[in-house]
């Protein structure tokens, strides 16, 4: 199945081994390939050779399918196989008839050529394999493209009209603040002190309001 209806010049259809990450991995982390990986291939390669596209930052997005033994979360393995590669990577999650999409912004590592630093991580729920709106808008250059399937995987199609590192930093301040209201939560439940609960609940609605105001881009 050609889950993203990519242009045939794309494809490069090629089984990755799990071994192919053994360098990158410990004894845990090996284990979480063979335990939950059935079969990793690199399906297609976006890049100026294989589309009429511009390249500037961003000079090939590989597309991967991903197969797994059973349905869960592999946000650990895929994290490996970013850190990995040095091109952006879409991965394509699946598992009998459900899928997720995953993809991360990423930049070389300042002395470590071999190793990339992860930005930010986009991912989807899970869907139906055979019901579901993602897609690759060709258009413009792959930083373009590259942009336009991570705004459509946090949900915000307004975004779109943002740089992709004010995206990050809008990620990146949603996951601080849920992280803050989660800390408060809990020091408000153990709090015994009537002015320190009166205090934790003032911090508490600001940062919930401080969410709201962000999650309210749709």
């Amino acid at each position: 199945m050609d889950f993203f209806s990519l242009p045939s010049r794309t494809k490069v259809g090629r089984v990755v081994p799990k071994n192919a990450f053994d360098e990158y991995t410990n004894t845990k982390q090996k284990k979480l390939f063979t335990e939950c990986i059935k079969r990793i291939t690199w399906t297609h390669k976006l890049s100026a050779d294989t589309l009429n596209l511009d390249t500037k930052d961003i000079q090939e997005i590989q597309v991967f399918k991903v197969e797994l033994k059973q349905k869960t979360d592999i946000y650990k393995i895929l994290e490996i196989i970013n850190k990995s590669i040095p091109y952006h990577i879409v991965f394509w999650v699946e598992y009998d008839q459900e899928a997720y999409i995953s993809t991360a912004s990423k930049h070389p590592h300042p002395t470590n050529d071999d190793v990339a630093v992860i930005d930010w991580t986009f991912t989807s729920d899970w869907f139906n394999k055979v019901n579901y709106s993602y897609v690759f808008n060709l258009k413009g250059s792959l930083n373009a493209v590259f942009k336009d399937l991570c705004v459509q995987l946090t949900g915000k199609p307004k975004l779109g009209k943002q740089s992709l590192d004010s995206i990050l930093k809008n990620q990146q301040e949603v996951n601080r603040l849920k992280k803050e209201i989660s800390k408060l939560k809990s020091a408000l439940s153990k709090s015994k002190q009537f002015n320190e609960k009166v205090d934790l609940n003032l911090k508490l609605k600001k940062a919930e309001k401080k969410l709201n105001d962000i999650d309210n881009v749709k």
